[in-house]
């Protein structure tokens, strides 16, 4: 038996949104019969082979890369830069400001608040309990605070809070609480310092982490 078709919704687009070729805005969601408008907002540029849902609102100065999803139900702010390749599955909650590079998988029900940044190849988990017949109802990505940064294929499981500021090495897998401001890597990640305290190895400067820039 085939699925119920989605109804088709409304796409409300800001001023000065540039799309760059093949794009599909307002794209149906097969998960809900009804969906809600899809808002973009002012100044967007939108580059080829970007898939962006029904269902979704966000907000001005949206860049993505080529080939970016963005699924349903989700709700951005202001300034997403999103690069290549790059997916935001549906029920997310992203602030402004947020980067997110290549290669970058963000599940169900993850929240990123201002200013982080998700670095190439970083994939977010969301299910617990894999293959648990229970396990939609206990699904729930990461919160990764304001000012986090996590690094270069990093994995990031269910449930974890990465604290603001904090900075995840690259290759790290995250399985427990990260406080603000801690420098964290390895597998099983493991606290290691104070990013206040990491020097800076190339010369250009004694603390790449002042301690005026907050967590």
């Amino acid at each position: 038996m085939s699925p119920p078709e989605a109804a088709s919704a409304p796409v409300i687009l800001g001023r000065s949104v540039q799309l760059d070729g093949p794009v599909q805005i307002g794209y149906p969601s097969g998960r809900l019969r009804m969906a809600s408008p899809l808002v973009i907002g002012d100044e967007a540029h939108i580059r080829s082979g970007t898939v962006i849902y029904a269902g979704s609102r966000i907000g001005p100065g949206l860049q993505t890369g080529h080939n970016v999803t963005i699924r349903e139900q989700n709700v951005i702010g202001a300034h997403l830069q999103i690069w290549n390749n790059s997916t935001i599955d549906y029920g997310c909650w992203i602030g402004s400001h947020v980067k997110i590079h290549n290669n970058v998988y963000v599940s169900q029900y993850t929240i990123i608040e201002d200013d982080a940044f998700l670095a190439p190849g970083v994939i977010v988990g969301n299910d617990i309990h894999p293959g648990c017949a229970f396990s939609g109802d206990c699904m729930r990505g990461p919160h990764i605070k304001r000012g986090a940064q996590i690094g270069v294929n990093a994995t990031l499981l269910p449930f974890v809070t990465i604290g603001e500021g904090a900075l995840i090495g690259a290759g790290s897998v995250v399985t427990r609480d990260v406080p603000a401001g801690a420098v964290a890597y390895g597998n099983p990640a493991r606290v290691a310092r104070d990013r206040h305290s990491l020097p800076c190895t190339t010369g250009i400067t004694d603390n790449p982490y002042p301690a005026t820039q907050g967590p």
